[in-house]
């Protein structure tokens, strides 16, 4: 592994349902919430995200315990960094409610936007699948294949 370098992500909610859903602990969007516990990748969040994980993982639909989504929200507070918004003026997005994982992401250099919707973001190359984020640590020599 190469000297550890800091890699900075805005998770989207979706990504964690989808860890939190599969069975398989190989799907990437598990790997990618193991890569946050394990302090690989460094979460970027605010009030707003936090708010949403919060909202979504607490679904009845769900049915996710109670315990781990909290285990989960309150290492990403714990480990992560609480950023402001970088406001941004010049795009538009489907939902204006993933706005915010957008700005968030915009407000660190280098950052990552992992997502399982890519399309209700602008194309950007750091708007990325769970599955590429786990090719760049694959690339990077953060993550073993």
């Amino acid at each position: 592994m190469n000297e550890k370098e800091t890699i900075y992500a805005v998770i989207d909610t979706n990504v964690l349902v989808s860890a939190l859903i599969s069975r398989k602990w190989t799907s990437h969007p598990f790997r990618v919430i193991e890569s946050v516990l394990k302090g690989v990748i460094t979460p970027l969040y605010n009030h707003e995200i936090i708010t949403e994980y919060r909202d979504v993982l607490s679904r009845k639909k769900f049915n996710f315990d109670p315990a781990v989504v909290n285990e989960i929200i309150s290492f990403f507070i714990e480990s992560g960094i609480d950023t402001a918004r970088t406001p941004i003026f010049d795009e538009t997005f489907p939902d204006a409610d993933d706005i915010v994982f957008y700005e968030i992401t915009m407000s660190v250099d280098g950052a990552y936007l992992v997502t399982g919707n890519t399309k209700h973001f602008p194309e950007r190359p750091f708007v990325i699948t769970p599955t590429r984020m786990i090719e760049i640590l694959i690339e990077k020599e953060i993550l073993k294949q």
